[in-house]
């Protein structure tokens, strides 16, 4: 055997640290079966008396939990039925989105050529020409907004048949829809029109706000439901 060599104060300490945390994490064994008296890892957890280890990796939830709700639309929980549209209402929402943008566009330019009048880049009639572009384009889009948003896209019955929604144009060019009493909306023949005529108003009995639909140029999907609110 080889003599033992003495140990410095340095390797005293650092062997002492090592044991401490040794002990600290023992195999307490007895009966045949360990048991780890340490600290357990994440995630690690003993069996339980009567347990297989299958039996304990089966323990948690295998099905997340789901926390997000399914929210139903209003159309899907009324169930509306189409009795009317118009298939000229995407042309009649791009062309009020064409006029948004021609008016936008001719706002842009008319305060350069200003400027550059003042600066004497450009002569009085390229001014006027363009001023008068400028009101124009604001006319026509005043215009032609007040003519779209009066007319009627879609028209649908609720299943009770008592509340008719209407859908028409903003003065954006989106969809607007509003929900009418069928006993407040006039019928033709109360309106004065005859359904044989190319455009038909459509009036309430508690608004003076007129609307307008065409049974020439739109379709009337369902007939008798058409009929329960306009009449014969």
């Amino acid at each position: 055997m080889f003599p033992s060599l003495p140990l410095s104060p340095s390797s005293v300490m650092i062997r002492s640290v090592l044991l401490r945390r040794f002990t600290s994490n023992n195999l307490s064994c007895s009966r045949g079966s360990c048991r780890l008296t340490g600290r357990i890892t994440h995630g690690v957890q003993p069996h339980s008396p009567g347990q297989t280890p299958i039996q304990q990796s089966f323990r948690g939830p295998l099905i997340p939990k789901i926390t997000a709700l399914v929210r139903y639309s209003d159309s899907s929980a009324n169930k509306y039925t189409m009795i009317y549209t118009l298939p000229h209402i995407k042309l009649l929402r791009a062309v009020s989105r064409l006029k948004l943008l021609q008016t936008a566009i001719t706002g842009v330019i008319l305060p350069p050529v200003y400027i550059l009048y003042l600066q004497g880049d450009v002569p009085l009639s390229l001014v006027s020409y363009t001023t008068g572009l400028a009101l124009f384009a604001a006319v026509m889009l005043y215009t032609a907004s007040h003519f779209f948003r009066r007319i009627v896209g879609m028209m649908y019955l609720d299943p009770s048949q008592t509340t008719l929604k209407v859908s028409h144009l903003t003065f954006w060019g989106r969809r607007h829809d509003i929900y009418l009493p069928v006993s407040d909306v006039m019928t033709i023949g109360d309106t004065g029109d005859s359904v044989n005529e190319t455009i038909v108003k459509l009036k309430r009995f508690s608004s003076p706000q007129t609307l307008y639909f065409s049974t020439h140029f739109g379709h009337v999907v369902d007939k008798q439901a058409f009929e329960k609110v306009f009449g014969t």
